[in-house]
C-alpha cells in the first residue's frame, strides 16, 4: 500500500508542486508550495484522528492533502479538478488500488470553494484543512503599500487554530487578526464562500463549524 510519507517524498510530486507553486507566483497568488501542503496534511490528521477514524483513511487524507494544489500546474482556474486528474494518472502508475485512489481523486476534485462539496469524509477533512490555513507567512508581497486584499488579510493573521470540541460535537477555527493590515469585513469579504464550505464540510464530518475571531464567535 503507498503511504503518505512515499507520496511526500516521491520526486516527480515533488517537481509538480513546486512548478505549480510557481505558477501562483507569477500570477500573484499567496504561498501554496510545501509549507501549505504539509500544514493541511497536518490538520486533517488531527481532525480525523480526534474523530477517532481509522489509520487508512487518515493516510488518504493525507495524501490528497499533499497533493490537493498540482493542478495550478495547468492553470488556476478550475485547478481542482486539473489536480484530481493529474493524481489519478499518478496514482495508478504507481499501482494504488482503485478503492482508494477514488477516494483520494474525489477530495482532490472536491476542495475549491468555486465548484466543491464535501462527497466524503476525506473531502470533509481536506476542506477544513486547507481553507483554515490562513497565515502572515503564506503572503509573498513585502511591500505592504501594494498589498491587495488577500495580502492585507492573510498578513493580519498573526495565529490560526482549528480545534474539535472536547465532546467531538463542533469545531473551531480561532483567529486572532492585527486590525491595523485588515477589517473582519475584508476577511468575510474573501472568505464567506470558504467558511460556508467550512460549514458543510463540518456537518460532513457530524460537527458543527465555528469561526471566532479575536475572541468574538462570528459563526
Amino acid at each position: 500500500m503507498l503511504t503518505y510519507n512515499d507520496i511526500k517524498n516521491n520526486e516527480a510530486i515533488k517537481t509538480y508542486i513546486s512548478k505549480a507553486d510557481e505558477t501562483l507566483i507569477a500570477l500573484g497568488y499567496t504561498e501554496h508550495s510545501f509549507a501549505h501542503v504539509t500544514k493541511v496534511a497536518e490538520a486533517v490528521k488531527y481532525i480525523l484522528e480526534t474523530l477517532g477514524y481509522d489509520e487508512h483513511t487518515i493516510e488518504l487524507a493525507q495524501i490528497a492533502a499533499h497533493m490537493h494544489d498540482i493542478g495550478n500546474l495547468i492553470n488556476r482556474d478550475e485547478h481542482a479538478q486539473s489536480g484530481a486528474v493529474m493524481a489519478f494518472r499518478i496514482l495508478d502508475k504507481l499501482g494504488m488500488d482503485a478503492e482508494d485512489t477514488a477516494v483520494i481523486i474525489s477530495a482532490i476534485g472536491n476542495h475549491d470553494e468555486g465548484t466543491g462539496v464535501p462527497v466524503n469524509t476525506v473531502a470533509a477533512a481536506l476542506i477544513l484543512g486547507d481553507k483554515s490555513d490562513v497565515r502572515r507567512t503564506r503572503v509573498r508581497n513585502s511591500d505592504i503599500a501594494s498589498f491587495d486584499i488577500h495580502d492585507r488579510v492573510n498578513y493580519s493573521v498573526e495565529s490560526s487554530e482549528i480545534k474539535i470540541s472536547d465532546d467531538k460535537k463542533s469545531i473551531t477555527l480561532n483567529l486572532v487578526i492585527d486590525a491595523r493590515y485588515s477589517s473582519v469585513m475584508d476577511y468575510f469579504e474573501i472568505f464567506m464562500q470558504r467558511m460556508i464550505m467550512c460549514r458543510k464540510a463540518a456537518e460532513k464530518l457530524c460537527l458543527s463549524f465555528k469561526l471566532v475571531m479575536n475572541g468574538q464567535q462570528l459563526l
